[in-house]
């Protein structure tokens, strides 16, 4: 069989609806999200199947409703015959998902605790104060040039090295709006300011960085049953002792996503399956490798159609 990594989401692949159909299907994403609601003292099950599309949105909620949505459908796919992963990544949140997967987070200890990063982040920069903007079209290195003439003192970087194609950049509001016309002159095709409530994974993030660090301190990690690759270096690493600090340096730092796929792909994975709602990943993956293997798992259609893919 090909070497098999599953990917896992983050942010922007949330709707109201998401995980409804694996909870109607199956036991395990059943016994998931009763977890989940233990787990958060409130009912995210309600809130990811027919909550208010704001409340869904805010990041304290986002982050444990993607993770719970992800965990579920990684664990009916198991039921159902999916085999062990050769290694796992997951985007930004979406690493907290594979971590669980792997067996080194328990499920409401990674709930508790992305709740409270989602928090964290949404508080560390006052409303406005912060951007994040899509490059389209430009390679990493000229980004990472524009946001240094950009910042003129203030924070402007990269913030999600998706493709070879597309960055996020992240930093204050004034300094992303320079970057964006500078980096238009340099020859991207477009540069689109997102919708988010934070600059994530850029300096601005290290007062959330500083809090997290304690929350990560006090749990319990258990060994890996199969490798992570981390966002912050793109390594495969397999050694509970060093997640700590990944998962801490994460928050400030870039997710290097294009270096991961690549990463994995000259370590021999050919196939890469999704797994949580949405299939931005999956997009990306295309965008890195034409040559891989992919599918997505988010339903029970498509966890479906994975399998016969296998």
């Amino acid at each position: 069989m090909a070497k098999i990594a599953y990917i896992f989401p983050g942010q922007g692949s949330q709707a109201v609806g998401m995980g409804k159909d694996l909870f109607d299907n199956y036991a395990a994403a059943r016994e998931v999200f009763e977890a989940a609601d233990a787990a958060l003292g409130f009912s995210i099950s309600d809130m990811c199947f027919s909550g208010d599309e704001a409340d869904l949105q805010l990041t304290a909620n986002t982050q444990p409703a993607i993770l719970t949505v992800s965990v579920a459908a990684y664990r009916a796919a198991r039921t159902e015959g999916l085999p062990a992963p050769h290694v796992v990544a997951g985007h930004s949140l979406g690493e907290y998902s594979a971590l669980v997967a792997a067996g080194v987070l328990e499920l409401a200890d990674a709930l508790q605790t992305v709740r409270k990063r989602g928090t964290y982040m949404q508080e560390a920069v006052p409303v406005g104060v912060g951007a994040m903007a899509a490059i389209l079209g430009l390679d990493a290195s000229s980004v990472e040039a524009g946001c240094a003439e950009a910042a003129q003192g203030q924070v402007c970087s990269s913030a999600n090295i998706n493709s070879p194609s597309q960055v996020v950049i992240a930093g204050n509001a004034e300094a992303v709006d320079r970057a964006c016309e500078i980096l238009k002159e340099k020859g991207a095709k477009r540069a689109i300011k997102l919708n988010v409530s934070a600059p994530f994974h850029c300096a601005l993030m290290m007062p959330a960085q500083a809090q997290l660090a304690g929350d990560l301190e006090a749990l319990e990690y258990g060994d890996f049953g199969f490798p992570i690759v981390h966002n912050v270096d793109a390594a495969e690493n397999d050694d509970v002792s060093l997640v700590k600090a990944k998962l801490t340096e994460q928050v400030s730092s870039p997710v290097r996503w294009l270096q991961t796929i690549e990463n994995m792909t000259a370590s021999g994975v050919e196939r890469f399956i999704e797994i949580g709602p949405g299939k931005v990943l999956t997009g990306l993956v295309r965008q890195i490798n034409r040559d891989a293997v992919y599918s997505n798992i988010e339903n029970s259609e498509s966890l479906r159609s994975a399998l016969e893919s296998l």
